[in-house]
Parts: structure tokens; sequence; C-alpha cells
């Protein structure tokens, strides 16, 4: 470092110190220390022969009232603050360290292991069902919409004006078949009837003519008097006139089908569903007129499961039994409705997509023309409750019982525990699941309440069922008399 430079730094930190000394903060034999660190604030004075020259020019600035007694006063005072200070810093990570070991020393015991007390035995309470054998009679339940056997859409087979629409004509009307429903104008067809006649007429005419001809040419040539080219022009004008005469007889034959179509009749006896026309309107040939159906029987189609079939046997070739059913109100659950119906066929083919067979059902008179049970109307959502087979020495096990779709708990009558027992039905339905008798063993009772727990031997205490009148709170028993 230059000369001049360290004795300026040398001289500012005299000063400095000094002031700090006499104040009394510092006593004199911390000199050393008061030196070094304004020493290392200046940035001069780091090393340490420097401070010395420091230290050793300090005394000589000092004060002489800092060598008496409040000197070493002061002395002691900042020793104390100073151990204090030194105290409180080592004092924070011992705290730490020794937290950390008591923390360690204390996770570190196992706890000390107590042995579960054996749980005492729980009662299942539980009410049962008695369950016997005997015969389950199979219905197969399913659904389907009433719809028409035969169903035709009306069409114009003419070109013209509609004339009339008749009363049986408009939408729901009943009609037999012949009635007459809409009438196309027909005097351009009249004309052509009347022309096709006319034209028939001149026909035969010429046939007559040519036939005398054709006579007196055939004498002129047995006579020699004329050719036989002459009677065969006379021939070919005979065949002509015979051909002009049936042309024109089949002129007349479809003038008279058109002067019939322009009348639109009913082909069964029916009703009709839609009217597209009215009267006015133009309509050509293939214009559709309406929409009618035949309402002699109906038919409903009814979907039977792959698993249902082996428990019913359907009709399957033409003269097959039918087999009867009952036709429900899908719509209104509290209607006592009941129609009587009969499959009559089978489709051939499985869904494709839920690989079930279609039944076709019939319905004789849907309408109750001719009969005393309700209307059943077209479009008309309907249950179908078809008879199936009937099963032999079977248990039937009520739904109500059974747990995760396959499960039911069954009740020793004798030792009174209880066992569950996963069982595989040969039919259910909506009441009850079907099992053979083997599967139920002799004098087990079914548990009818939902059970939360209920491990297996376990004992059981049947609750037992209560009368309906003395559910009633309040009831007086019937020898008590009536308050």
């Amino acid at each position: 470092m230059n000369v001049r430079v360290r004795e300026t730094v040398q001289l500012s930190v005299v000063n400095e110190a000094t002031e700090i000394v006499n104040t009394g903060i510092v006593p004199s034999k911390a000199n050393f220390a008061v030196i070094r660190l304004f020493g290392t604030r200046r940035g001069g004075l780091s090393d340490h022969n420097t401070c010395q020259d420091v230290a050793s020019i300090l005394p000589s600035r000092l004060a002489p009232s800092h060598h008496s007694a409040p000197l070493a006063a002061n002395w002691q005072m900042f020793s104390m603050k100073f151990l204090t200070h030194v105290v409180i810093r080592l004092m924070i990570p011992l705290c730490v360290l020794a937290a950390g070991v008591y923390g360690y020393v204390l996770l570190s015991e196992e706890p000390e292991r107590k042995e579960a007390e054996a749980p005492a035995d729980q009662i299942v309470r539980t009410r049962v069902q008695f369950l016997t054998t005997g015969d389950y009679p199979i219905r197969i339940v399913t659904h389907g919409v009433v719809s028409p056997h035969n169903r035709v859409t009306l069409s114009a087979e003419v070109t013209g004006t509609i004339k009339t629409t008749y009363p049986a004509m408009e939408v729901g009307s009943y009609f037999k078949a012949g009635d007459l429903l809409l009438e196309i104008d027909d005097r351009d067809y009249q004309t052509s009837l009347k022309i096709a006649r006319e034209e028939n007429q001149l026909a035969e005419a010429t046939l007559k003519l040519n036939q005398a001809a054709y006579g007196r040419m055939k004498q002129l040539v047995e006579r020699d008097s004329a050719s036989s080219l002459e009677l065969d022009q006379t021939f070919a004008s005979l065949v002509q006139a015979r051909s002009e005469v049936e042309i024109s007889a089949s002129t007349i034959d479809q003038a008279l089908r058109n002067l019939e179509r322009t009348k639109i009749v009913a082909p069964f006896d029916g009703r009709v569903a839609t009217k597209i026309v009215g009267e006015g309107q133009l309509v050509s040939a293939g214009t559709p007129l309406g929409d009618v159906f035949a309402v002699d029987y109906a038919e409903v189609r009814l979907p039977i499961a792959s698993r249902e079939l082996k428990h019913v046997s359907l009709p399957e070739m033409e003269g097959d039994p039918p087999v009867a059913l009952e036709l429900r109100d899908a719509i209104n659950d509290s209607s006592d409705a009941v129609w009587q119906a009969k499959i009559v066929r089978t489709e051939g083919v499985l869904d494709a997509g839920s690989l079930e067979l279609f039944a076709i059902a019939r319905v004789d008179d849907p309408f109750a023309l001719n009969s005393k049970h309700r209307v059943l109307r077209i479009g008309q959502p309907v249950i179908a409750s078809i008879q199936g087979e009937t099963l032999r020495d079977v248990v039937a096990i009520p739904r109500a019982a059974v747990r995760r779709m396959d499960l039911v708990y069954l009740i020793d009558g004798t030792k009174q525990t209880i066992r569950s027992l996963t069982i595989d039905p040969l039919w259910s339905d909506a009441d009850h699941l079907v099992v053979h008798q083997n599967v139920i063993e002799p004098g087990e009772l079914l548990a009818t309440t939902t059970l939360v727990y209920a491990p297996e031997g376990s004992t059981v205490e049947i609750i037992p069922e209560v009368d309906a009148g003395e559910a009633f709170a309040g009831k007086p028993s019937p020898l008590e008399p009536t308050p």
C-alpha cells in the first residue's frame, strides 16, 4: 500500500477509535479489537502489523479519565453484554439440536402393544319366511306396440282434378270394402269412351263391307272373272278390318277402366289413417291420396329373449298350434283392460342388436266392432304375458330377499345359525327367483331382513311377525274396554 495513503487511513482510524474509547463504551484493554474493527471497515488496516502500529498510537490519544475506576466498571459491563450475546447465539442451535435428539428418541421407542380384546358374540336379528317345494308356472312378460296387419297408401291411377271427397275418406272414418272414398272429374274419360265406341262402330261397318267385297271377289274368281291377286288383296283388306274392330274394342275397354279409376273405392274393411288431398286438387297417376288400414285384426310384434325361448313352445311351421297370451295397457297401470291374443308365427332371424326373437301375436277385432271388449287402438303400447312351461319340484324365492342379484341368507331352523348361499336360478322374473329343491336344505328358513352384518355361522334371533291389527299404536286389546 502507498505510504501516504496508509498514514491517512491510520490517522482516521485512530481518531474514531479514540472517540469510542473516550466515551467509556469500550475499555482501553479493547483498543486492539476496536482498531482492527475500524481498520477492516476502512479497508486498509486488515493486516496485524498495521493494527499494532495504530494500537501503539492510541494510548497517547486517550483521555486520562479513562484509566480510572469507572473504566473498569465499563469493561465489566461490556464483558457481560458480550457474554450474554455469545450465550444467546449458542443457545438457539443447541436448543434446536436438543429438540431434535429428544424427538428422535421419543419416536424411536416402540409403542406398547395392547392385546385386542376378543369381540363379543353378536346376535343377528332377522325376520324369516318358510320355503316350500312345489310347481311354478312360468309367465314370460314382454312389451310391444299394436300395428295393423295391412296398411296401404291409396294412389291415383289417372290424371284429373279431385271432384268429390266422401265422408268415408275423413281421418278415422270406418269404411267397408267397395265404399266410394274419392272421385276424380271424369268428363274427359267419358269423352274418350264415347270416341272409342264410335271408332268401334266404324270399324265394324268397315269389316262388313270388306266381308261382302271378299265374298263377291271369291265368286268372280270361281267364274274366272277375277284374278287370284285381286282375291288376295280383298282378303287382306278383310283381315285389316277385323284387326281394327279388335283394336277399337280394346280401346273401349281401356276407356272404361280409366273411367272406373276416376272413382277411388275402399279395397277392404278398414279405417282412414291419413288424408293427403282435398277437393279441387289436381292429381296425376301415382299421386298419394291417403293411408288406410284393415280392422279385421291387428298384430303385435313381441321380442322374446334367448333365455326365455327354452321355456315356451312357439309356432315355427304352418299348422303349428298358436300360443295364447294376454295383453294389458302399458300406458295406464291402473287400467284393468285385458285383450286376448295368440301368437301365430315367429320371424325367421334373431335381432342383430339384442339377439332376441320376435313373435307375431294377432288380436281379432281390435276396435270391438263385433265383440264386447275394450277398443285396442293402433299404436297402443301393450304388456304381453305369455304362458310358458311349468317347472316341477322347485322353490320360489321372493326377489326382495335376494342380495347382490344372487345371494340369499338361510337360517338353520334347529341350530338358529345363518349361512349365505349363492344361487343359480332356473328361472327369474320380477317377483321370484326359482331354484331346484335340492339347493335348499330341509328345515332351512329364508332371511327376509336386509342384513348389514351377517358372519357365517352366527347365532340368529328370529323376529316374530306382528299382526297387522297390532301394528297400530294405541289400539286397545280386545279384552280392554274402549275408553
